[in-house]
C-alpha cells in the first residue's frame, strides 16, 4: 500500500505544473485547468481500479506528461479552449481504435522509432529550457529550485523531483500575489461542449495521439514486462480509452498506461509477492482521489506565482525522458539524419497551415528517412 502511495505521489509531483501549464497554454481559464488536473485523476483512479481488479497484476495508469508537454510547446495566440475538448475527444477515439483494430497497431508499430523519439525530444527540449532561462530571469527564485533537485539527485534520486517542488512551494509561499479563498481552492469540475477545428485536429490531436503511444504505452508495456507481467493489451487500450473519453469535456487531455512510475508499484519492493502487488496499484488509486482534493490549489499556486517558477520544477523532471528520447532517437546511425531534421523541425515551433510543429517535425523526419534509404536502396542495387 504504501509502494501505491509513493507511486501516485511521484507522479502526481513531478508532472502536475506542467499539466496545468499545457491546459492553460490551450485556452483554459484557471478553473477549467484545475477542473482539467481534478478530472484526470479520477479518471486514472477509475481506469487502475477496474483494471487491477480485473487482472490482478499492479497496471497503474497516468496522464500524458509528453503529452502535456506538447500542449505547452502547441501554445498559439486566440487558443480556443472548446476546440482543444475536441481534440482531446479524438486521441481518446484513436486510442481506443487501436485497441479494437489490430491493423492500426501495426501501422503504428511501423513508425520508426528513431523519428518518433525525435519528434518527442523536439517537444520537450523547449519545456526543459525553461528551468535555466527562468534561472537567468529570477536568479533569486530559480536557484534554490535548481539545488534542492541538484542534491536530491545525487544522494536520493527518485524524489529529486518530489524535493525540488517543496523548494518550489517554499518561495512560492513567500511570493503569492493573491490571498487564496476558500471557494478558490474547492476542487470543481467545469464542463465544456467540444467543437471542431480541423487544423487542430490534424496539427495537435494526431501528434498528441503518437507522442501517447510512443511515450507512455510502448515503455509501460517493457516495464512491466521487466517485472514479469504481460500487459493486457486491448482492455488496457479500451479502458484508457474509455475514461479520456469521459474526462475530455471537463478538461482531461489524455490518460493512459503509466510507464517510468510504474515500476515503483510493479517492482519487488512493493511486495516480494508478484501475486500480491496489484494491491499498490488500487493503493495509488485511491491516493490520486485525495490528490484531486489540491487541484484548484495546484491552478491558484501556479497563477499567482512568479512566471515560470512553477514549471521549471516541470522541466527538471522532463531532463529525464528528454536524455531517454534523445539517447533512443540517435541509436541508429542509418536514420540519425531523419531523427535530427524532426527534432530540429519540431522544436523550431514551426506551424504551416495552422498545424503545429510536431506534426511537421514528425513529416519531415519520415519524409527524410525514405528518401535517403531510396537512395541506398538504389546505389546498392
Amino acid at each position: 500500500m504504501l509502494a501505491g502511495v509513493v507511486t501516485a505521489v511521484v507522479g502526481f509531483a513531478s508532472s502536475f505544473a506542467l499539466v496545468l501549464t499545457g491546459l492553460t497554454a490551450q485556452g483554459a481559464t484557471t478553473a477549467q485547468a484545475a477542473s482539467g488536473l481534478l478530472v484526470l485523476l479520477l479518471a486514472m483512479a477509475a481506469g487502475i481500479v477496474v483494471l487491477a481488479l480485473r487482472h490482478r497484476i499492479p497496471l497503474t495508469l497516468a496522464w500524458s506528461t509528453p503529452g502535456a508537454a506538447l500542449l505547452a510547446g502547441a501554445a498559439a495566440d486566440g487558443a480556443v479552449w472548446s476546440a482543444a475538448i475536441g481534440t482531446f475527444l479524438l486521441v481518446a477515439a484513436l486510442t481506443a481504435l487501436t485497441g479494437w483494430w489490430p491493423w492500426l497497431s501495426r501501422t503504428l508499430a511501423a513508425i520508426p522509432l528513431s523519428v518518433a523519439n525525435a519528434m518527442l525530444a523536439g517537444v520537450l527540449l523547449p519545456i526543459c529550457l525553461t528551468a535555466f532561462t527562468t534561472l537567468g530571469r529570477t536568479p533569486v527564485y530559480a536557484a534554490p529550485i535548481l539545488l534542492t533537485w541538484l542534491v536530491g539527485y545525487a544522494f536520493a534520486r527518485r524524489w529529486a523531483v518530489p524535493l525540488a517542488l517543496l523548494a518550489a512551494l517554499v518561495v512560492v509561499a513567500l511570493t503569492l500575489d493573491a490571498t487564496p479563498t476558500a471557494a478558490a481552492l474547492a476542487p470543481r469540475l467545469t464542463w465544456t461542449a467540444p467543437t471542431w477545428d480541423a487544423r487542430l485536429l490534424l496539427g495537435l490531436g494526431v501528434p498528441l495521439f503518437l507522442v501517447n503511444i510512443a511515450s507512455q504505452y510502448a515503455p509501460g508495456v517493457a516495464v512491466m514486462k521487466t517485472y514479469g507481467y504481460t500487459v493486457p493489451w486491448r482492455p488496457t487500450m479500451l479502458v484508457t480509452a474509455a475514461v479520456s473519453a469521459l474526462s475530455a469535456p471537463a478538461g482531461g487531455h489524455a490518460v493512459n498506461l503509466a510507464a517510468i512510475s510504474a515500476a515503483l508499484a510493479a517492482s519487488p519492493e512493493a511486495h516480494p509477492d508478484p501475486r500480491r502487488r496489484w494491491v499498490a496499484a488500487v493503493s495509488a488509486a485511491g491516493t490520486y482521489v485525495v490528490l484531486g482534493l489540491a487541484s484548484a490549489a495546484a491552478a491558484f499556486v501556479l497563477t499567482h506565482s512568479p512566471p515560470g517558477l512553477v514549471i521549471t520544477v516541470a522541466a527538471l523532471a522532463l531532463l529525464g525522458p528528454l536524455g531517454s528520447a534523445l539517447e533512443r532517437c540517435l541509436a541508429d546511425p542509418d536514420d540519425r539524419e531523419a531523427a535530427v531534421v524532426a527534432l530540429v523541425a519540431t522544436a523550431s515551433g514551426l506551424s504551416l497551415l495552422g498545424i503545429g510543429a510536431a506534426f511537421w517535425g514528425l513529416a519531415s523526419g519520415l519524409l527524410v528517412r525514405a528518401l535517403l534509404r531510396a537512395v541506398r536502396a538504389r546505389r546498392a542495387g
